[in-house]
């Protein structure tokens, strides 16, 4: 029988991710139908592309929380030394004290990071996350020692940014929500067979919340 593609979504799942959302059987692309000829992943390619090319849209002041993912410049492994994960946590830790936010966990790994936060007392999750971006790159610019990282950052032929441009941001409403995240973020390194245990990866937050 032909019936509409559609998808079955919580509105808050849309609202986190500045997709505009209706609560349950919405049709994605209304004339495209099951045996129409059109394949999933066709239909995938569709969808993808209307999602990605649309404005990404922040939502604040809902005392939610905030899980935030930013990846270095193209994906390239530019915190894999110790240095500069080193380096973001430090960065991390003065703006959490000087912008008020709630700090719920965090990881950083080789090539990207995340982050469960709070929205600060002073501006919003962008304006830290900005500012953040600014800082971790003109230290890494200014401290590169040639041979400490597999990409140079900031010589004459190096990477022209540090960071991709983008960051994305889940809202976290639930306290289900939240430990899903948290255990997401802390079995990064695991999953990718950095460490054995979440516990021998310090540049995250699973030790301090075990504690």
């Amino acid at each position: 029988m032909i019936t509409p593609l559609s998808l079955t979504v919580q509105y808050r799942f849309f609202r986190g991710w500045g997709f505009p959302g209706v609560r349950v059987g919405c049709p994605i692309l209304p004339g495209v139908w099951e045996g129409s000829g059109v394949s999933a992943p066709v239909f995938g390619l569709l969808f993808f592309l209307i999602f990605m090319h649309r404005k990404l849209e922040r939502y604040y002041g809902q005392h939610d929380l905030h899980f935030i993912t930013c990846s270095c410049y193209r994906r390239l492994p530019l915190l894999a030394s110790m240095r500069a994960r080193n380096l973001f946590v430090k960065i991390l830790g003065e703006l959490r004290d000087a912008y008020g936010f709630g700090l719920v966990g965090f990881v950083v790994m080789p090539e990207h990071i995340h982050l469960l936060m709070g929205e600060p007392t002073k501006g919003t999750p962008s304006t830290v996350l900005q500012v953040l971006k600014q800082r971790v790159s003109r230290e890494m610019r200014r401290k590169t020692v040639i041979g400490q990282l597999k990409f140079q950052f900031g010589a004459e032929d190096s990477l022209p940014q540090f960071w991709q441009r983008r960051f994305y941001d889940f809202n976290v409403w639930s306290h289900k929500k939240k430990m899903e995240k948290l255990e997401y973020m802390h079995m990064n390194p695991v999953k990718r067979g950095l460490v054995s245990s979440p516990t021998d990866w310090v540049w995250s937050s699973y030790r301090v919340r075990r504690q």
